[in-house]
């Protein structure tokens, strides 16, 4: 568990976070820019003092200004990488792995060969890093972090020197982080694909103030966070087992609720875990079982929930059997169609994002 109760003010500014969350597990700390994310996350590292709460993962306390407990920040464990990565030019990137390695106060439980292959490192090792491109040079970044042996990563706005394709880089790595390490992470981002991609916790703060925590799942559906990414971004990630291609289309089938979606690509061996994401924007909605369609994927649900999204729309919940997906609809159409909760619909399901969990 990471639990943080942290107060700091810096001039006019004022955070004041608060949240319980699992781990390990990836929680990204998500906000408009300004809201107090790097301010938390340099708390959480210990390279700012809290002016008052408390701070602990599982069994260790690292703040609590009440009892004058403050464990400094080259013994708490947690290893950092930032915007600018810090790491020494003049070094090869075996001496800048292993320079983290010597200094690490903790048993090893991370091998360096491990870290290399996990980071696709060993072509590099014995190139200088000012001769790697930006996305190589953040993964030796975080294998320094790693072989520190932290107790958690914090991750400060990694990728956001990146252009799209150095991010694509580097994104498969991180999952891979999350998927072989049991290392919790604290992961800073202000782009919600990379949150999406990566986080099973998140974090939503607004003004110094973490106003929503949850898994990522329930969070993707929660009003003040589709306020923070915008109408285009809103709508559901959910979870969905793969079940096989199906012969007749070559599609591939995924689970999802009560029902099946089928998709290009590969999603994986039959029983697979996905993440799924949908776009509001991307579903239509029928009130009778619609027929002689060229959209292959429809979900057969009950509208549990309408919700005004502005003058002229409105996001209706649907329940597809224990999973609950938004659609975007007009305000005019809402009422031709008569939606209500309780009312049986089908949703009309035109793209789909695959994420493997």
């Amino acid at each position: 568990m990471l639990s943080v109760r942290l107060r700091k003010r810096r001039g006019a500014f004022l955070l004041d976070a608060e949240f319980d969350l699992p781990t390990p597990g990836v929680v990204a700390l998500f906000g408009r820019s300004g809201c107090g994310k790097s301010t938390l996350v340099n708390l959480i590292a210990g390279l700012l003092e809290p002016d008052s709460g408390c701070l602990a993962l599982d069994e260790l306390t690292l703040i609590d200004t009440q009892r004058r407990v403050r464990i400094p920040a080259e013994r708490r464990g947690i290893g950092c990488v930032f915007q600018d990565l810090r790491l020494f030019p003049h070094m090869s990137v075996r001496a800048n792995l292993d320079y983290a390695r010597r200094r690490a106060r903790r048993e090893v439980r991370i091998d360096f060969d491990a870290v290399v292959g996990m980071l696709g490192l060993g072509p590099l090792l014995g190139r200088r890093t000012q001769q790697l491109s930006g996305g190589e040079r953040q993964r030796v970044a975080i294998g320094r972090a790693l072989l520190s042996q932290p107790r958690l990563l914090a991750l400060d706005e990694p990728l956001a020197a990146l252009d799209a394709a150095r991010r694509d880089e580097v994104l498969p790595y991180l999952e891979t982080l999350r998927d072989e390490l049991a290392i919790p992470i604290v992961y800073v981002s202000h782009q919600f694909d990379e949150v999406l991609r990566l986080a099973t916790h998140l974090v939503l703060m607004e003004a110094g103030k973490t106003v929503a925590a949850g898994p990522i799942n329930d969070m993707t559906l929660h009003p003040q966070l589709r306020a923070a990414i915008g109408p285009d971004a809103v709508g559901t990630l959910v979870e969905a087992a793969a079940v096989g291609p199906d012969p007749a289309t070559g599609l591939q089938r995924i689970r999802i609720g009560a029902g099946e979606l089928q998709v290009r690509g590969r999603p994986g061996r039959g029983g697979a875990r996905l993440r799924v994401q949908i776009l509001a924007r991307d579903i239509i909605i029928a009130t009778a079982e619609p027929v002689h369609l060229s959209v292959r994927n429809v979900l057969k649900g009950r509208i549990v929930e309408l919700t005004q999204d502005g003058a002229d729309a409105q996001l209706v919940s649907i329940d597809i059997g224990g999973t609950v997906i938004l659609a975007r609809v007009t305000t005019a159409a809402s009422r031709e169609l008569e939606l209500a909760p309780g009312r049986t619909a089908w949703a009309l399901v035109k793209a789909v994002s695959l994420r493997p969990l």
